[in-house]
């Protein structure tokens, strides 16, 4: 069995972006029809997403993440140096 969805990366996008527009009964809403996809809305080149998206520790210098979880982060990892003393900084 492989590891991951057999799917190119944005072939996959185009599949959540299409099944996010289905309008059903037992669904609370959908992506109007009339907007264009994700990535064009966001105005992300496919090949910045992939990249970002395969490469996320390697680009990034920072916790990520809602404050409760960097707390939980500090709280639980007790880094030895903070990342303000590394001069990185914390969002």
């Amino acid at each position: 069995m492989p590891s991951g969805i057999p799917f190119k990366r944005e072939d996959y996008l185009e599949l959540v972006d299409l099944t996010g527009r289905i309008i059903r009964e037992d669904k609370t809403g959908c992506i109007d029809t009339s907007l264009q996809p994700i990535l064009q809305r966001v105005n992300i080149p496919s090949e910045n997403w992939l990249c970002l998206t395969t490469q996320f520790e390697e680009q990034t210098s920072t916790i990520v993440g809602h404050e409760h979880a960097i707390s939980h982060y500090y709280e639980t990892t007790k880094p030895d140096k903070s990342d303000e003393e590394l001069g990185h900084s914390v969002h």
